[in-house]
């Protein structure tokens, strides 16, 4: 029987990409979702309509409010920045995002006897967040391994990275590889009343980007 694998899904570019990737390569797939109350919530029926049009064997959307917290332009009253993406890590940066959320799938990944575990960062085209780079996730694999008992008797966990490497365009093109479902992904931290993508944010200057670059019209629009 194929490996099963937990991939983190938010509904975006990258997450969605980085699981068609995985189910391309023969992997059976757990969606997990975390609702943390985030400004952009509207990415939770994205991702619903993904998980389902990729087949996944099971799909748990988590509630974990990080409003209580706050600490972002996502999850308190802050403003979203939209003058442009710009050097140095923004204030749309969660506290310990990755690092919350990866352990969550850890835990679900350990319970259904899963080894691997999905998530759709990158470190090319990205907004500067510390969480989203190599040095983090070869370190959170070294503590999942040191932190579970299916580490502590050798059943090793694998983070799986596939767009780690990867700019915007390039991540468009592998989606469009591997079938990837972009026509239902939600990518904006700030939506218009209407419920339509700001257009400005540093998500959607950083999508449009890819796909211009791409020279492949963005099928969500």
């Amino acid at each position: 029987m194929p490996d099963l694998a937990v991939v983190l899904l938010s509904g975006g570019l990258d997450s969605t990409t980085a699981a068609a990737m995985m189910k391309a390569k023969g992997y059976r797939l757990l969606a997990l979702t975390i609702d943390y109350n985030q400004r952009h919530r509207i990415e939770l029926a994205h991702a619903a309509r993904v998980a389902a049009a990729l087949g996944v064997e099971r799909h748990i959307t988590l509630p974990l409010d990080l409003r209580g917290f706050g600490g972002s332009a996502l999850t308190a009253d802050i403003d979203v920045p939209k003058g442009g993406v710009e050097p140095g890590i923004p204030v749309t940066y969660v506290p310990a995002r990755n690092t919350i959320f990866l352990s969550v799938a850890l835990g679900w990944a350990e319970a259904a006897d899963a080894r691997d575990l999905v998530i759709g960062v990158n470190a090319l085209d990205y907004s500067g967040y510390p969480d989203c780079r190599p040095e983090f996730i070869h370190s959170f694999e070294a503590m999942a391994n040191t932190a579970t008992k299916a580490g502590d008797e050798g059943q090793k966990f694998t983070v799986h990275t596939p767009l780690a490497h990867m700019s915007k365009a390039d991540i468009v093109h592998a989606a469009a590889k591997v079938n990837a479902p972009l026509d239902l992904t939600w990518s904006c931290y700030d939506p218009t009343p209407q419920g339509r993508p700001c257009g400005a944010c540093d998500s959607c200057r950083l999508r449009a980007k890819g796909f211009t670059e791409a020279g492949i019209a963005d099928p969500a629009l």
